[in-house]
């Protein structure tokens, strides 16, 4: 197996790079090439940013998981698809071959079908990192229904919002979910979630920590059962074949929910074969994977990176992708290393979160650990600071692994811009050049795009690639309005971003309203509206701070007007309100509580004399003269956690 697309050279990645901004459609024509259709496009693509209406490989025919699955059947049938590592390091691990993976995917979209789900239908996956959620998301698409994965960390009114905004009849989930030290009981949040639901009809349970859960007659049933007579109607009719929907290249493939600046979250929609050829094309050139080897994506499938980067890209690749249930300082922080030994890992893509919570423990879980089977190490979900990528380049790679630094988000589907390992260069701290297809734009304020080098600005994107987002679920006046509204014709990222001498991009941050808080983006808005649930809480502004392991951290302001409890019983309250409205990913990591938030006359929150403050920036606050009541700023500065 080989890929004829993979870029070999910085010669190549030149050549490429030009070829698809000056013929973006025989490009990618080119790339589509290598898989497998059923129709071919009549068209590789139409666009407008302005409605947004984004076309590709118009009215082609496929289906997603016969070019992850069975097209890899003949000749690598019994390689390994999935290498699973359960969260307990005693426990038996899996190794999942394509055949193996064939036959549970088909007997999981019979399932589907003896429940009565059809093509179109959404089925929400909240299930923990096992096998069988691999197995949900690819039946889902083998039938041609739409799935969304809910991260196990999310609360049950998180997940009864999604479940009303996708208008969800279908739910897959586990009777738990082991992560680290802790049990978490999905199924009872399910049932939590339930209450007062009037759409979904079919809840499927798979036994994975044997809590007892609460299995209602007619609605919930379990996993096991259902798969074993699902095999026995397969073998019946002489194949453990289920046959694939045939789907259109627009049809959508799934729905993720990601935060944004107001606070109800938005479903960003992914289509199916711009996604397919986007994550495979970004997979095999940024890692440089070669045939054979062990790749370990350490991300939960419940958020993009697990979708594009443990599943789809990978398996239409044809490679081995290694799935992790547990976390990386558990039972040890020598958990990752051991992964790596263990399995002989050949690329490790990883969160800076993740390397800076590792680097706390020193080199001392690095003893007696074998990791020159690593060949390409990576970074995903926000911005790596220098000397967390010198400590990965130094302890992990020792000097001799190229790291790609890679930037993209959930609405792109895949990476956007990183070096190609060890084909085009690295520069610590910069995601570096674009891919091909993608037209990177830096704007100033006025809507004016900067030229040449040595500018930094506002990232945006003028011209389509083939996996980005072509609406949000249900509201595609929102989705307008969300990126393509602040400028005109161009896809707007929500990131700051600097372009140097030598024309290398670096992300700055965010300059909307959201933060990104270990990779996860979490709005602001929508923490306010948790805090401001609680029964005591008054007005309430959240802004983001530096955090050591974090990269940002969560600073609320709290006016509070409650006579229960102090000030620490207070705060535990209000975390706990978080929790439950949301979901502990969202806790703030310091809540101040004051007498007033700094106002203009018309009412408007002034973020920015907040953000500085909780940065510890006292002095430069700039024109506080034209707030409503100037004296809050020196009792917010006075009181500063």
């Amino acid at each position: 197996m080989s890929y004829p697309y993979q870029i070999k050279s910085a010669d190549e990645y030149k050549a490429a790079y030009k070829k698809s901004v000056d013929n973006p459609e025989e490009f990618w024509a080119e790339i589509a090439e290598n898989f497998l259709w059923r129709k071919k496009w009549d068209k590789v693509l139409e666009w407008n940013f302005k409605e947004p209406k984004i076309e590709w490989f118009k009215n082609a025919k496929l289906n997603i998981t016969e070019n992850c699955i069975d097209r890899h059947l003949k000749e690598h049938g019994d390689e390994p698809a999935i290498i699973w590592e359960p969260n307990n390091p005693e426990e038996r691990t899996r190794t999942v071959t394509y055949k193996r993976l064939h036959k549970r995917v088909c007997q999981f979209a019979q399932v589907l079908k003896n429940n009565g789900v059809k093509k179109g239908d959404r089925v929400c996956i909240y299930m923990g990192m096992v096998p069988e959620l691999a197995y949900a998301v690819l039946g889902c698409a083998r039938i041609g229904a739409i799935h969304s994965v809910i991260f196990g960390g999310f609360s049950a009114q998180s997940i009864a919002d999604r479940l009303e905004d996708a208008k969800a009849e279908y739910i897959v989930t586990c009777d738990g979910a082991y992560r680290g030290g802790k049990d978490i009981p999905l199924k009872s949040i399910i049932d939590d979630a339930l209450i007062g639901n009037k759409t979904v009809k079919k809840v499927i349970v798979y036994t994975r920590t044997r809590t007892a859960v609460s299995m209602l007659k007619g609605r919930d049933i379990w996993w096991e059962d259902e798969m074993d007579f699902a095999e026995t109607q397969l073998e019946k009719n002489g194949s453990i074949d289920f046959p694939a929907e045939e789907m259109d290249a627009e049809d959508p493939l799934f729905i993720l929910y990601t935060s944004g600046s107001t606070g109800k979250p938005k479903g960003v929609v992914h289509t199916i074969a711009g996604y397919m050829v986007w994550t495979t094309y970004t997979f095999v050139n940024v890692f440089q994977y070669q045939p054979g080897q062990v790749y370990f994506c350490t991300a939960d499938i419940g958020w993009i990176t697990g979708h594009s980067y443990i599943v789809y890209g990978p398996l239409c690749a044809g490679a081995t992708s290694m799935m992790f249930e547990g976390v990386p300082t558990w039972p040890d922080a020598g958990r990752f290393w051991d992964i790596t030994d263990k399995y002989k890992v050949n690329i490790l893509y990883t969160a800076p979160t993740a390397i800076r919570s590792l680097m706390s423990y020193g080199t001392a879980p690095l003893q007696n650990k074998d990791l020159s089977s690593l060949k390409v190490l990576g970074t995903v979900g926000e911005p790596i600071n220098e000397e967390a990528w010198h400590w990965y380049d130094e302890n992990i790679g020792k000097k001799k692994c190229p790291i790609v630094d890679t930037w993209w988000q959930t609405e792109t589907a895949g990476i956007l811009i990183s070096n190609l390992a060890g084909v085009t260069p690295a520069k610590p701290t910069f995601a570096t050049l674009p891919l091909p297809g993608v037209q990177p734009a830096l704007m100033d304020e006025k809507g004016n795009e900067l030229e040449g080098n040595n500018v930094s600005g506002n990232l945006c994107i003028k011209f389509p690639w083939p996996g980005i987002l072509r609406t949000t679920y249900g509201d595609h006046e929102r989705c307008k309005q969300t990126y393509f509204s602040s400028y005109e014709n161009y896809y707007f990222t929500g990131d700051g971003c600097l372009r140097d001498a030598e024309g290398n991009y670096r992300i700055t941050g965010r300059v909307d309203d959201v933060l990104n808080v270990s990779g996860h983006r979490i709005g602001t808005a929508e923490v306010e509206n948790a805090i401001n649930m609680h029964a005591g809480v008054v007005e309430s502004a959240v802004v983001g701070f530096p955090h050591d392991i974090k990269g940002q951290g969560i600073y609320a302001y709290v006016i509070f007007n409650g006579k229960h409890g102090d000030e620490e019983q207070r705060r535990q309250d209000i975390l706990q309100t978080v929790s439950r409205i949301i979901g502990p990913i969202a806790k703030p990591d310091k809540i101040q509580f004051v007498n007033g938030l700094p106002k203009t006359r018309s009412g408007k929150i002034m973020r920015r004399i907040l953000r500085k403050i909780a940065e510890g920036e006292m002095q430069n606050l700039g024109d506080t003269t034209t707030l409503l009541d100037p004296g809050v700023v020196e009792e917010i500065k006075s009181g500063k956690l």
